[in-house]
């Protein structure tokens, strides 16, 4: 199976300019890519959607907004 990079999620996040809750941002990605999809970071694999979004979350990549949280392309590392 292969492995999706979180910077992907954070991408479409950014893509869609909405803000997120954690259920509607784990629905969206089992949509995009899949619900059996595995993703992957710099530091962790084998994760879940929902895994994957508390990861993120543990990591401050997202930032709180009026209705959920939001993220910023300052939150994706770049290597």
């Amino acid at each position: 199976m292969t492995s999706i990079h979180g910077h992907e999620v954070l991408n479409m996040m950014l893509a869609n300019g909405q803000s997120w809750t954690t259920e509607r941002l784990v629905a969206a990605i089992d949509e995009k890519f899949g619900a059996a999809a595995r993703f992957h970071t710099c530091s962790q694999e084998g994760m879940t959607a929902r895994e994957l979004v508390d990861f993120l979350a543990a990591r401050g990549k997202f930032i709180p907004a009026e209705e959920g949280f939001v993220t910023d392309k300052s939150k994706i590392c770049q290597h």
